[in-house]
């Protein structure tokens, strides 16, 4: 080693010289660099990570009777103690709900009644269920029918993808079972089985089944996202509220549940539901896609739907004005005439399919989960006695 090297090497090991050059490298830093800290290497921002939600919430069962004298009882006594308010709304039954459910507040001070002078339909009932449930302070909201046929046992499942994050609203679905179909009321499975593949269209939400199941839970969140005044007052409630979380962009959850049926009468008219049902679900539907594809974000499925229209339009009209045409003169169509009725409906038939297709990829899918929640730990994550002494039945 030379001299000069020497003398180099003697001088970088004095630690003066390590303190001035210290000095030095602080003068020419930006004073703001003074300020800077270095985190550890495997902590990771809050912001970037989404944490288990530890703290107690609250939930309310909103329960909608009409002429239920004789089921409700059991439906309310069977809701277990991890559930800190139910609001039985009877809507303006004419037998004995009124009195039954009076007995009942008596009995469980969780309960609040509220009557309605007159019936305004199950989504009446349920916008006056929710309102109060929302100034009790509740964090989820369930609604079970009063006519026995939801199992208070099946709760915790209902409000698992909830508390994971998943979802923002969940369901029953009775159809994933082979034996719950069998024992289903034909007239039932069918007006179910068609109302589903309609609401499908009509909500948005192509991933899930048996839409007319009232058996739902939703966070709070979700709810006061919702207008509430422009929720369906009758029994194309569901339906309604599948919309309005489609434009809000809320994912779903489907829970396989097994049915209840008992000796109960439905209210529900077919008369009602063949008159009543088509021009509610197609304003619904009228709704979302112009909300959706138009209003909030215009996208090509408003193209494909409104040239899909016109085409398809044009050419079942032309082409059925044709037909009749013949028929009346005796005088065939012409092979240019079938093809300018054709043409355009197949057209029109592509573009609504491709909207189709764009509408399903759209829809909105569940999240993963924020964290890992057994079905047996939903209880205990609510207010109530159940949570504080484990029991997951809340009996």
């Amino acid at each position: 080693m030379t001299t000069a090297a020497t003398e180099i090497a003697t001088t970088m090991r004095n630690p003066a010289f390590s303190v001035s050059i210290l000095a030095h490298v602080r003068s020419v830093m930006p004073a703001e660099s003074s300020k800077l800290t270095v985190a550890p290497a495997n902590r990771v921002s809050s912001s970037y990570r989404s944490a288990p939600d530890d703290r107690r919430h609250a939930l309310s069962v909103v329960v909608p009777c009409f002429n239920v004298e004789k089921e409700v009882a059991g439906v309310i006594r069977e809701l277990p103690s991890w559930v800190a308010c139910i609001v039985a709304v009877n809507d303006g039954s004419t037998d004995g709900t009124a009195t039954v459910l009076n007995e009942l507040a008596a009995e469980d001070a969780r309960l609040k009644v509220i009557h309605r002078d007159r019936n305004g339909g199950v989504g009446a009932a349920m916008v006056t269920g929710y309102e109060v449930a929302l100034e009790s302070g509740a964090d989820f909201i369930v609604k079970m029918d009063g006519d026995g046929q939801m199992d208070s046992k099946e709760l915790p499942r209902l409000l698992q993808p909830l508390l994971d994050g998943r979802a923002d609203y969940a369901k029953g679905n009775r159809f994933r079972h082979v034996s719950d179909l069998q024992r289903m009321p034909r007239v039932k499975l069918f007006g179910n089985i068609l109302l589903t593949f309609i609401t499908k269209l009509v909500s948005g939400y192509w991933q899930i089944f048996d839409v007319q199941n009232g058996y739902t839970a939703i966070s709070r969140e979700a709810l006061q996202a919702l207008p509430l005044d422009q929720i369906e007052r009758g029994y194309s409630f569901e339906n309604s509220v599948l919309a309005l979380l489609n434009l809000e962009n809320r994912p779903v959850a489907d829970i396989p549940m097994p049915a209840v049926y008992g000796n109960e009468r439905s209210s529900m008219r077919v008369s009602r539901v063949v008159l009543g049902f088509p021009p509610r679900l197609a304003r619904m539907l009228f709704r979302r896609l112009v909300y959706k594809y138009v209003v909030y974000d215009t996208s090509p499925v408003a193209l494909y739907l409104g040239l899909g229209t016109l085409l398809g339009g044009f050419g079942t009209v032309f082409g059925a004005y044709e037909w009749r045409l013949s028929i009346q003169t005796g005088i065939p169509a012409t092979a240019g005439t079938v093809v300018a009725a054709l043409l355009p409906f197949l057209m029109g038939f592509l573009l609504l399919l491709q909207a189709v297709g764009l509408d399903i990829a759209q829809s909105p899918h569940l999240r993963d989960p924020r964290e890992t929640l057994d079905v047996e730990e939903v209880p205990s994550r609510f207010v109530g006695d159940a949570a504080q002494v484990g029991d997951p039945e809340g009996r």
